[in-house]
């Protein structure tokens, strides 16, 4: 008779499968789940940027070569010191912080939402930094170190005012966008209102403004501008693992633990200060917020809007159509916000129309 050996180790933990399309980074003793297609639109995004702002410090009335570009960046002694570091390197430091906070904030408020619709500059929070800004501006408060704190302030008090008015028991995201619109337009009319109050230079600087523009921007906004996105970006990290739990149906997300309507609330705050902040340095560049989530939603198809290819993207329209603003009617100079608007309309009407024709299809 043969004797049986019986093994009463516990059985091994099954490993975890990993989701498809991910792959596993290691840092150290930390572990990270990453995108392959998000990963790689990220690092051409980057590159793509990389190429933008090297053209955008060569590119001007005077061309400067790359290799001196880069000895300016670098730090080292150059003949074109004044051209690129003083005058163009800063208005273009600008514009990508602009670019990469219009860009997440959109993502931000797009996924709270749930619509493609839901972007600073549709939904009056844009318009509320800009009352503030400009009534300032009215009562002679110019100051480029000030404006974009006021700016945070009127983006908040227009959100809160939005928030209020769309709840009924719940956040439904059409009312949500509807009422915003209604405010944007009322918010606009006070701030035209505030433009016809106030001296006619002032008056004609506000207007300026209120088209987003870059001309005269340098390290005095950058600074300011680039310490406020520091603070930010541990709440932008948390934000990024946080959309995952919004983007569930709320049953699941509720059967987890997840409470949503505080994550909720955190992701819009986040979304509607650094929008304020963005409009403050430069003016409501419209339609960035809009465009950049989307496309890079498009781009890496992930189920959630990605954070980092939104604020790539964000700050690539905003560099790139600065520097056509720049060259495009030379020596004339075209704000930045009006060639942000003539690539953004297009698609927001596209997206209405397409938004209408689905609906339509599922209801047949």
């Amino acid at each position: 008779m043969t004797r049986t050996s019986v093994d009463h180790r516990a059985p091994a933990a099954p490993r975890r499968a990993r989701p498809a399309g991910y792959a596993v980074l290691r840092f150290k003793s930390a572990t990270f789940l990453a995108h392959r297609r998000a990963t790689a639109v990220a690092t051409a995004l980057a590159l793509l940027l990389a190429a933008a702002c090297l053209a955008y410090l060569c590119v001007g009335e005077s061309y400067v070569q790359p290799v001196e570009a880069l000895k300016v960046v670098l730090g080292r002694p150059s003949p074109d010191e004044l051209v690129v570091g003083t005058l163009r390197e800063p208005r273009m430091t600008v514009g990508l912080l602009v670019g990469a906070a219009f860009g997440v904030a959109g993502a931000l408020i797009q996924t709270v939402a749930r619509n493609p619709l839901a972007s600073p500059d549709i939904i009056g929070i844009s318009q509320g930094a800009s009352a503030v800004t400009v009534a300032a501006m009215t009562f002679g408060l110019t100051s480029y170190t000030v404006l974009p704190y006021l700016s945070v302030a009127g983006g908040v008090a227009a959100a809160l005012l939005v928030y209020a008015f769309a709840w009924r028991g719940g956040l439904h995201a059409t009312r949500f966008v509807l009422i915003g619109i209604g405010f944007a337009i009322a918010l606009r009319s006070i701030t035209t209102l505030f433009m016809t109050k106030g001296d006619y230079l002032v008056a004609q600087q506000a207007q300026i403004w209120m088209t987003g523009s870059l001309n005269g921007r340098g390290w005095a906004e950058a600074e300011p501008l680039a310490l406020t996105l520091l603070v930010l970006l541990p709440f932008v990290a948390w934000a990024a693992r946080a959309q995952r739990t919004v983007s569930m149906d709320d049953d699941t997300a509720t059967a987890l633990g997840v409470r949503l309507g505080r994550v909720r609330t955190g992701l819009v705050l986040l979304g509607v200060v650094l929008a304020s902040v963005a409009t403050g340095a430069a003016g409501p560049v419209d339609f960035v917020a809009l465009l950049a989530p989307q496309i890079a939603r498009r781009l890496t198809r992930t189920a959630q809007i990605p954070l980092v290819c939104s604020a790539l993207l964000g700050a690539l329209v905003v560099v790139l159509a600065d520097l056509l603003a720049r060259r495009l009617f030379s020596p004339t100079e075209l704000p930045v916000g009006v060639l942000t608007a003539a690539v953004g309309a297009p698609y927001l009407i596209w997206l209405l129309v397409r938004s209408r024709s689905v609906r339509k299809g599922g209801t047949a």
